[in-house]
C-alpha cells in the first residue's frame, strides 16, 4: 500500500487547497455577494477529495506504521484549514527521505 503514498500526498495537497478556496473565497462570495456559483463549483470536487483523503489514509496507515494517535491526527487534519499541509510536512515528508 505504500505505492499509494505519492497519490495520498497529491490528494492531501489538492484537498487542502480546495478546502481553503471553499472556506476563504467561495463561502464569503456566497454570503457577501449572494452568489453561490463558486460554492457549487468547488463543493463537489472538495467532497470527492475529502473522501479520497480519508480512504487512502485508512489504507496506508498500517504500512506507514502510524500509531492510533497519529492516524487520528491525520484524519482530523482534513477538517482543519491548512491541516493537510501540516500532515505533509510532519508525517509524509519523513517517508520521502527514508
Amino acid at each position: 500500500m505504500l505505492k499509494l503514498l505519492p497519490v495520498f500526498r497529491i490528494v492531501a495537497l489538492l484537498e487542502g487547497v480546495s478546502y481553503i478556496l471553499l472556506l476563504f473565497i467561495a463561502t464569503p462570495i456566497k454570503y457577501l455577494y449572494e452568489d453561490p456559483q463558486y460554492v457549487k463549483l468547488l463543493g463537489m470536487p472538495h467532497g470527492i477529495l475529502f473522501m479520497a483523503y480519508v480512504v487512502i489514509a485508512v489504507l496506508i496507515s498500517s504500512d506507514m506504521k502510524w500509531p492510533t494517535r497519529t492516524f487520528w491526527i491525520v484524519l482530523l487534519a482534513s477538517i482543519i484549514p491548512f491541516g493537510t499541509f501540516y500532515i505533509e510536512k510532519k508525517y509524509l515528508n519523513k517517508s520521502k527521505r527514508a
